[in-house]
């Protein structure tokens, strides 16, 4: 990845929170604000970014979520299980998204 690494992480959050309208996907949640959506929210990599091509900060790989359902959401990344509901296949299919799409847009990061 050729831009900085901070610029990149802040633009994969600003495009799945405006995506997510500032939403957690999971509970419905929903922010006031876009400056309060920084403060309540997480974007998680549904896969983990170490496993996709150039850290998988793109949008067809993050999701919304508030604290606690990231929490949950980080109990398969820890474990290996995921928790009913959060499964990959799962968080995937709430924001229309799949592996595959999150690799083809990973690999066009530079």
């Amino acid at each position: 990845m050729s831009q900085n690494k901070k610029e990149i992480r802040r633009k994969f959050r600003e495009v799945c929170l405006k995506r997510d309208k500032y939403t957690c996907v999971m509970c419905g949640l929903k922010a006031s604000s876009p400056e309060e959506a920084e403060k309540i929210f997480d974007v998680h990599h549904i896969v983990d970014r170490n496993k996709l091509p150039n850290g998988g900060y793109v949008l067809e790989n993050g999701i919304t979520l508030c604290h606690a359902d990231h929490e949950k959401a980080e109990h398969y990344h820890s474990t290996g299980v995921a928790l009913p509901g959060f499964s990959i296949e799962e968080l995937y299919e709430k924001i229309g998204s799949s592996r595959e799409k999150a690799v083809v847009s990973a690999n066009k990061l530079k």
